[in-house]
């Protein structure tokens, strides 16, 4: 059974930064691309940033230059640096992976989700 588990959320004003972590387990051959989404209240859940199995990045346009994934592939474990946050940063954010049980079988896994609010 795969689980991701992320951490890191909280409250921060406007200006702040947090550092969102997303630690896979279970049984895993691989883990492909390794996402962040968010989703505000009222709102449809967003993309944020991907990076690929091969360290290609993307980012949504509203947080290019702002926020940066990475991912330690040893430790199974992807982050998502967030610096100048905005109140419209404000939002559940999830951690999403394409991850492999054998080579030949591939699934998508989602996390639970960790609030992260701007406020002052």
């Amino acid at each position: 059974q795969v689980q991701l588990v992320e951490s890191g959320g909280g409250l921060v004003q406007p200006g702040g930064s947090l550092r969102l972590s997303c630690a896979a387990s279970g049984s895993i051959f691989s883990i492909n691309a390794m996402r962040w989404y968010r989703q505000a209240p009222g709102k449809q859940r967003e993309l944020v940033a991907i990076i690929t199995s091969g360290g290609i990045t993307n980012y949504a346009d509203s947080v290019k230059g702002r926020f940066t994934i990475s991912r330690d592939n040893a430790k199974k474990t992807w982050f998502l640096r967030m610096n100048s946050l905005k109140p419209e940063d404000t939002a559940v954010y999830y951690c999403n992976a394409d991850i492999r049980l054998t080579i030949a079988t591939m699934y998508g896994y989602w996390g639970q989700g960790t609030q992260v609010t701007v406020s002052s």
